[in-house]
């Protein structure tokens, strides 16, 4: 669809607040649907809108207790997934996909727009929650949006980015979220479970679309695994490859799969190429400089997980059918999760990401080989 279509179509069911600058970057935002920056576009209202829209569950206006799938470009959740501490899973609960259900908290209700401008959008809500081991939490969360400028770029992506957007070659949307947790229940602890801000983002798949998860070389015995690719079962070989500094995941929305970079592995940034549409995407996102000196949840549906607070710090995950043969659309996500901390009452967890979306910047990619098996490997391998 075109930003204008989406826009459009959102508009038929839900308040959108946009965003916009001088030129044609448009952010889209629905604080209906939890606080999602639903879409967003870099050449005006007829450009392309790079987030995905399941406009057949808009559409149909029916509550789905597992997932109400609205799409958007960027949601919060919070994590974990699975595990003894996790928000998906009732207490003694099978971990499987028939057994998935989205809190509440994170899945229904209006947030409360508390300030907006043409460039930026507070939004806040209250959440109660419940973990597969009982505990309750009580949250106050603050959603800012911001859209960023030029003169951002340079301290957010490097020089190199900000040279090249400066010259007008390509277009370009790029915002910020800054999303905080306030605790406003009993103090948090390692035994009864924490959470961690979790931003997920759905993005519009396409047969020649790559994810791209930069990563630190080193060996095995000191760092462990590259690429973490057993969530959902094995990634085939033919869907992933590893790279010297980045792992390589098919986007295609035909197979349902998840890999994650660990806190020895991680850099604080992501993002995918679309060969075809001429479209990069750079995820940047708020990390301590040493991860392995902080608890991260643990999101692997099994119980009980051994370590808990050993998880990933970046995850990718591409759509396709499930065990039960449904599928939830055709997108593919980049997702960033925070720390977890043991917050007592009124102590609070921020945690910040910075997106630019670009087209025509890596257009000249596609002539480095032609559309044969393997071609779009090739294209990132070469860069």
């Amino acid at each position: 669809m075109s930003y204008r279509a989406a826009t459009a179509f959102l508009a038929k069911h839900t308040s959108v607040v946009e965003l916009t600058d001088d030129g044609n970057a448009r952010v889209a935002i629905c604080p209906a649907y939890q606080g999602r920056v639903m879409t967003s576009t870099c050449g005006g209202m007829d450009g392309a809108s790079f987030g995905f829209v399941c406009t057949d569950f808009i559409e149909a206006a029916r509550h789905d207790p597992h997932l109400n799938n609205y799409g958007g470009e960027e949601r919060l959740w919070l994590s974990p997934e699975g595990g003894q501490f996790s928000l998906w899973f009732k207490p003694g609960a099978k971990q499987n996909i028939s057994n998935w259900f989205t809190s509440p908290a994170l899945n229904e209700g209006a947030w409360k727009v508390v300030s907006s401008a043409n460039d930026h959008c507070r939004m806040t809500t209250a959440m109660k929650l419940r973990n597969a081991s009982g505990t309750d939490f009580r949250l106050d969360v603050t959603r800012d949006v911001r859209l960023l400028r030029a003169d951002d770029l340079k301290a957010l992506f490097g020089e190199a980015v900000a040279e090249t957007v400066g010259a007008g070659n390509v277009k370009m949307v790029a915002y910020e979220t800054r999303n905080k947790i306030t605790n406003r229940g009993k103090p948090m602890t390692k035994e009864t479970g924490l959470v961690s801000i979790w931003i997920l983002s759905m993005l519009n798949a396409g047969p020649e679309t790559v994810t791209i998860v930069p990563y630190k070389p080193g060996e095995e015995a000191a760092l462990g695994p590259v690429v973490k690719s057993d969530y959902f079962g094995e990634v085939p070989p033919e869907r992933l490859k590893i790279l010297p500094e980045a792992v390589l995941f098919n986007a295609d929305a035909n197979f349902r799969s998840k890999i994650g970079t660990s806190q020895r592995r991680a850099r604080n940034v992501l993002g995918s190429i679309d060969f075809r549409g001429g479209v990069l995407t750079i995820a940047q996102f708020t990390m301590p400089d040493d991860p392995t000196g902080h608890n991260y949840m643990n999101n692997m549906w099994e119980l009980p997980l051994a370590r808990p607070y050993v998880g990933d710090v970046a995850n990718a995950y591409n759509d396709g059918p499930s065990e039960t043969g449904s599928q939830l659309g055709a997108f593919y996500e980049i997702e960033s999760l925070s720390p977890a901390k043991e917050l007592g009452a009124g102590e609070s967890s921020c945690t910040a990401i910075a997106r630019s979306t670009s087209r025509a910047i890596c257009r000249h990619y596609a002539s480095w080989s032609g559309k044969r098996s393997g071609s779009t490997w090739r294209r990132c391998a070469r860069r």
